[in-house]
Parts: C-alpha cells; sequence; structure tokens
C-alpha cells in the first residue's frame, strides 16, 4: 500500500494546534459562552456554544470544500455578512455596556438579554459565527496548513473531524469551568469589571469587522 507522504501526523498535529489557539483564545464567542455559563449555568451555556460550534462547523465544511475562492468573488454577501456580523456585535457591546452601568440591585443579567430558551442561546451562537465572513478564510489558512493542496475526501474528512472535535471541547470547557460556583462568585464581586471588558471586546470586533476590506 502506498501512503501519501505528503500528508503525515505532523501536519495533522500542527492544523489542530493552530485550530486550538484560534478557538481557546479570548474573543467574542468564548466571552459570550463564559457570561451566559456564570450568569445563567451550565445547560444554557452549552446550548450557547452547541451554536457556535454548529457555525464553525458550517464555516469548516465550506472552506473545506474549496468555498472560500468562490466566496471571495460574491462580493455582495461578503458584504451583508460583515454588515450583519458587525452590527450584532456592537449590539451585544451595548447590552453588555448598559448592564455594566447599572448597580447590582438593579441591573438585568446581560446574559438574559440573549435570550430565554436554550433554542434561542443556541441559535445566538450560531448567528455569531455564521454572521463572521472572515471566519471561512481563517478556516482555509487553518486547512492549509495541515492537509495537501489537493486533499483526498478521506484525508479532509479526518482533518475538519480532529478540528471540530477540538473545538467541541474548548467550548464546552469554558461552558462547564465557568459555570462553577467558584466562578459565579468571583462574577459577583467583579461583574462590573467583567461587563466593560466584554463591552469593549464586543465594540472593538464589531468595528474591526464592519471596517475590513475581506
Amino acid at each position: 500500500m502506498v501512503i501519501d507522504s505528503s500528508f503525515i501526523p505532523a501536519n495533522l498535529l500542527l492544523m489542530y494546534s493552530v485550530y486550538l489557539v484560534g478557538t481557546a483564545s479570548p474573543g467574542p464567542s468564548n466571552m459570550t459562552i463564559m457570561a451566559v455559563a456564570i450568569q445563567r449555568g451550565r445547560t444554557p451555556a452549552l446550548a450557547l456554544a452547541s451554536g457556535v460550534i454548529t457555525g464553525s462547523i458550517a464555516w469548516g465544511l465550506l472552506a473545506g470544500f474549496g468555498l472560500a475562492t468562490a466566496l471571495s468573488t460574491w462580493g455582495n454577501i461578503l458584504v451583508a455578512l460583515k454588515v450583519a456580523g458587525g452590527l450584532y456585535l456592537l449590539w451585544l457591546a451595548y447590552s453588555a455596556g448598559r448592564s455594566a452601568l447599572k448597580s447590582n440591585g438593579k441591573s438585568k443579567k446581560y446574559a438574559d438579554s440573549l435570550g430565554v430558551s436554550n433554542r434561542q442561546l443556541y441559535l445566538r451562537g450560531a448567528a455569531m459565527h455564521l454572521t463572521n465572513p472572515k471566519a471561512i478564510f481563517s478556516w482555509a489558512a487553518t486547512i492549509s496548513v495541515g492537509l495537501p493542496n489537493s486533499p483526498s475526501m478521506h484525508d479532509l474528512l479526518v482533518g475538519l473531524s480532529g478540528c471540530f472535535f477540538v473545538g467541541m471541547l474548548t467550548f464546552f470547557a469554558y461552558a462547564i469551568f465557568f459555570s462553577t460556583t467558584s466562578a459565579q462568585r468571583a462574577f459577583t464581586a467583579t461583574r462590573r469589571w467583567f461587563e466593560c471588558t466584554l463591552a469593549v471586546i464586543y465594540g472593538y470586533a464589531g468595528i474591526r469587522l464592519l471596517l475590513s476590506k475581506t
């Protein structure tokens, strides 16, 4: 049996590592999972995380099957997605900032503004990824690290499946860890600082997405 030397485990490990760094780094999705876990509990946070994973998987599949190049030629679609995603992030920044300005007794939980039911939280999580077209190009770059230029279907599925598993572990770990009692106590003591940080991160991400050229 002939083994394709261009597709080796070392490349896969590098691909998974690149994806892990990207998913584990603090960003709008992770910070939202943290907020929901702390303020609403484990199950709602897992619902939100599942939505984030679904959005990530969707972009990963599109990138894996070569649609990143095709999508880059559809300027109107990219612009619409960027505007929707940017405005959504700015709305999250406004919600977090408004909550941070209120006293503890009068403050409505920021996480409550994301939706009441787990289904709503799932859809919010998916929307955060699906309205960010930059994700598909990040996926394309990640895939190029671990797969040959023209990967077989088997190689592609192995590479993507590993990344999806890494993403599930990462996002679910955020949901589980920050839903603990100790994390909730820490949030109670630092609520305003935490929500101000959320507002800054969301605002920066929203403006950056709206002004991006890709």
